[in-house]
């Protein structure tokens, strides 16, 4: 039977079965399942339906909310590969193998903990194509009498949910997802008052609920973070680890197939596949980032280098994502490396921080401001994305070198994310919301809940400064100090104008003088906008006409 319920979400629990004037109870007039209080005490056939326990594609967690509320007996697990979440964008085929034989090995790890599972394949003829659908489809094939289930992490997603019971006919309860850090009501409380929102105050907030990484009432090694520590630029020779691979199994090798089969327009790479689809892949994963990579983690973590696509990075966000990994749990194993000595603390601290601080803030920022939050587009910009992002030809080598790791991987360090693409993508002034789309389709790890807040608040600065402080805009120097992509470019970094002139250089300045009416004020911006004051007026004109020649020829 169902244990209480009301606790864990905000839309409660119904009564069960009101419209037939049947009542599941004891003696004492109360659900046996403690899920309500009955009008009265008779029993009925009611006894006889099924609770349906509709489980997402990123909800791959045996302490799932809706699983800890409900028992093997008397539930349906309902599990669908469907189309629509397929389709919604053209998400990149190493993503779509993944997520499906993932979803298919959790389907038989709760099968082995005596779950029934009603599993609904991509290519069943009798799929529906939604999960609404699919949903609508288990209820009436099944004697289900109620639907219990994890809200969503998607606004879309959630807004169907909430429209289930209407549908449906019979009482759906939807769960909070107690999977995260930091809920958000608490994270809504943090907020409420504040003129400014940052990550950096957040975080702290979290350390001290959480205990990790302090000492006392006071931060581990006595500051909050080590990035005069960190974020060194790259060195050419130095050992990086191997990053964990696994072979295939039958299960996903079918899945793979299925892929190529279905989808094979679609962008990205589908072979060599190599991703965990298994929570002891993922686990295994962790393991031996904590061991390889982890230690020097902090020293190279915004480094780009050809031909060493992940360095020291984890590579684990696709599995915490999707439930494989508890984010809390990854936090303390990094946690304990350090306090065993394996690990220095500047290296640890900055993991902790990406999964305690950037991972916790950017969802809470998406539930706070959501469904709004999507149409943001505080600098108006319009251009279209460029095709180059799909096809990787480009003569810009840095643009070229990411967006070609990511067709063939699904993946890319936030770095490369942040201060090349997406930085182009803000200095070309490309529209957010193609920007946004394209990152929720290309990688592995993208959900809209922590990808949408990254690209349009973090990457786009199209909330404002909602998210961060400033734009993440840069020059090619920057890119020329953290990568050793400029070396052979087509384009000299060091030159500022005309035809051989990196564009990232005179995009820059042009980005700022194009929107200085939104970011004249920005009072993180001070030196740049004396700095550009004060160029001559030749420089500046050059500035314009390189920008809007090259801006032209995107089209």
């Amino acid at each position: 039977m169902l244990a209480p319920l009301a606790p864990l979400g905000p839309v409660g629990v119904r009564r069960m079965f009101g419209k037939t004037g049947c009542s599941v109870t004891g003696r004492s007039g109360r659900a046996q399942g403690g899920l309500s209080d009955w009008d009265d005490g008779t029993m009925c056939s009611a006894m006889q339906l099924m609770t349906l326990v509709p489980i997402l594609g990123d909800q791959l967690s045996p302490g799932l909310s809706a699983l800890r509320a409900a028992d093997p007996g008397s539930c349906v697990v309902l599990m669908a590969e469907v189309a629509e979440e397929a389709g919604y964008v053209a998400h990149h085929r190493k993503k779509l193998a993944f997520v499906f034989s993932a979803m298919r090995h959790f389907a038989q790890e709760l099968r082995g903990l005596g779950w029934r599972v009603e599993y609904v394949t991509l290519d069943d003829p009798a799929n529906s194509g939604s999960l609404s659908g699919e949903v609508a489809r288990a209820v009436a094939r099944l004697s289900i009498g109620r639907v219990v289930a994890t809200m969503a992490a998607e606004w879309r997603v959630l807004d169907a949910m909430r429209g289930w019971e209407a549908a449906l006919g019979v009482p759906v309860a939807l769960l909070e997802d107690g999977r995260f850090v930091c809920s958000e009501a608490r994270f809504a409380a943090w907020a409420r008052g504040k003129k400014q929102l940052r990550m950096e105050f957040f975080y702290r907030e979290m350390r001290r609920e959480t205990g990790l990484l302090m000492e006392g009432e006071e931060p581990a090694g006595g500051q909050w973070n080590f990035d005069a520590e960190n974020r060194k630029p790259p060195k050419k020779g130095v050992a990086v680890p191997e990053v964990a691979r696994f072979a295939p199994d039958a299960v996903t090798e079918a899945v793979l197939a299925l892929v190529e089969r279905r989808f094979a327009d679609r962008f990205g790479d589908i072979r060599p596949f190599w991703f965990g689809v298994t929570r002891g892949d993922a686990e295994a994963a962790l393991a031996r980032f904590l061991r390889a990579g982890l230690p020097r983690f902090g020293d190279f973590q915004d480094a780009m280098l050809r031909g060493e696509k992940f360095l020291f990075h984890a590579v684990i966000a696709q599995y915490l994502n999707c439930g494989l990994l508890d984010p809390l749990a990854v936090c303390r194993a990094a946690e304990a490396e350090w306090r065993a000595g394996r690990a220095p603390l500047a290296a640890v601290e900055g993991f902790v921080r990406q999964i305690l601080g950037w991972r916790e803030y950017v969802r809470g920022i998406y539930w706070l401001k959501m469904p709004e939050y999507l149409e943001q587009n505080a600098l108006g910009a319009v251009r279209d994305l460029p095709g180059f992002y799909w096809s990787g030809e480009t003569a810009m080598a840095c643009v070229a070198a990411v967006v070609k790791q990511t067709r063939e991987e699904a993946y890319a360090h936030h770095i490369q994310r942040l201060m090349v693409t997406g930085n182009f993508a803000l200095l070309a002034g490309v529209d957010p919301k193609q920007v946004h789309e394209w990152y929720l389709a290309v990688y592995a790890d993208a959900y809209e809940w922590v990808e949408l807040p990254n690209t349009l608040g973090m990457s786009q600065f199209a909330d404002g400064g909602v998210l961060a402080s400033k734009p993440y805009a840069a020059s090619g120097a920057y890119i020329d100090r953290m990568s050793d992509y400029c070396g052979g470019c087509r384009f000299d970094v060091k030159v500022k104008n005309g035809a051989g002139a990196c564009p990232f250089n005179y995009l820059y300045w042009d980005f700022l003088a194009r929107n200085r009416g939104v970011l004249g004020r920005n009072p993180r911006l001070g030196p740049v906008w004396r700095t550009y004051d004060g160029l001559p007026e030749a420089r500046k004109a050059a500035i314009a006409a390189d920008a809007a020649g090259f801006l032209a020829g995107l089209a």
